[in-house]
């Protein structure tokens, strides 16, 4: 049982250490010896759980989409609007982000070249297919105008929020919150009847204050 323990904390800390550089410095710039170094094990460890560097990736993406599974149900489960359930739900994967190496690596993993084995799903196909499912409930709902191209809105928030995360590098991870207000702000103008927007311009300003005094 300790044995079993310690092996745990070890795939655990290289899981961590990898998705810490990963974040930091991109898949691609990022090797087992890297990692070895900066989660501070023996590569005969680091062999022993993962067999090549893809694995690792493969591991974070998994735990991504776990917790991703788990805040939609979460925020599903309370009942509000398509419009504001969506943007919780993206609110929460900011705070995620801010919180964790591992979900945060695993939004920018999305962007790399890394292949997604099944039954495992691209998180942008995801993603997609969650925002389009809220905006078309949005549309019924009269949060957004009756016209709205859904697949286009889809598309482009989940446009914009990965690459919130990929150019996120550049500036410090706690700005996340900011941006996805921003996005917000921006969606909302655009997409939202005039009479709706106070409630929402205010709900984004409001949970990108929870996310930063949290």
């Amino acid at each position: 049982m300790a044995r079993q323990l310690r092996a745990e904390q070890t795939r655990s800390t290289i899981i961590t250490a990898a998705a810490d550089l990963f974040d930091q410095h991109g898949y691609e710039s990022t090797s087992l010896s890297d990692i070895v170094a900066h989660a501070k094990v023996t590569k005969g460890a680091l062999y022993f759980h993962f067999a090549a560097k893809e694995d690792l990736a493969h591991a974070i993406l998994e735990l991504e989409a776990r917790a991703a599974r788990q805040l939609v149900a979460d925020v599903e489960g309370r009942g509000y609007s398509s419009l504001e359930g969506l943007m919780r739900t993206t609110f929460g994967v900011a705070r995620l982000a801010v919180d964790d190496p591992v979900p945060r690596a695993g939004l920018r993993l999305a962007t790399a070249d890394v292949t997604v084995r099944p039954p495992l799903r691209h998180p942008y196909t995801e993603w997609l297919e969650f925002a389009a499912r809220k905006f078309s409930g949005a549309v019924r709902e009269a949060d957004v105008h009756s016209d709205l191209d859904v697949a286009a809105a889809a598309h482009s928030l989940v446009c914009f929020f990965f690459g919130t995360r990929v150019t996120g590098r550049f500036e410090p991870v706690g700005r996340l919150p900011r941006r996805v207000a921003e996005m917000w702000h921006l969606m909302i103008r655009g997409l939202v009847p005039v009479h709706r927007r106070p409630r929402y311009v205010t709900l984004a300003t409001q949970l990108e204050r929870e996310i930063r005094t949290a």
